[in-house]
């Protein structure tokens, strides 16, 4: 088993134990998690999704093209950590990944 660690934009903390794959849309999504609104189900086609990771981000796969132009029209401030958590799949390598929420999807 992973963990996943959602920091919402107000600070609360929401821990979800996952299997490896998981999505870190769908799983915050299926959860309740506030701030991710996934307009596009998960298509990267809106911006919606945007997280900041902050602690696993050297056990994902690198930024795609398509998730870096998205990037470029999220709401909130992009930063080297940005990333949509749709494109996000959780590997067995994986014990905890942290991120947070941006305050601003749509």
């Amino acid at each position: 088993m992973s963990t996943i660690v959602y920091v919402e934009p107000g600070g609360q903390r929401t821990t979800i134990e996952v299997e490896p794959g998981a999505n870190v849309m769908r799983t915050a999504v299926g959860h309740g998690v506030a701030g991710i609104v996934a307009e596009c189900g998960g298509a990267a086609m809106c911006a919606t999704c945007h997280v900041y990771v902050e602690d696993g981000a050297d056990l994902l796969p690198p930024l795609g093209e398509v998730e870096d132009e998205m990037l470029e029209s999220a709401l909130a401030e992009r930063l080297s950590n940005s990333r949509l958590s749709c494109q996000l799949n959780v590997t067995s390598n994986i014990d905890v990944l942290v991120v947070r929420v941006a305050d601003q999807q749509s």
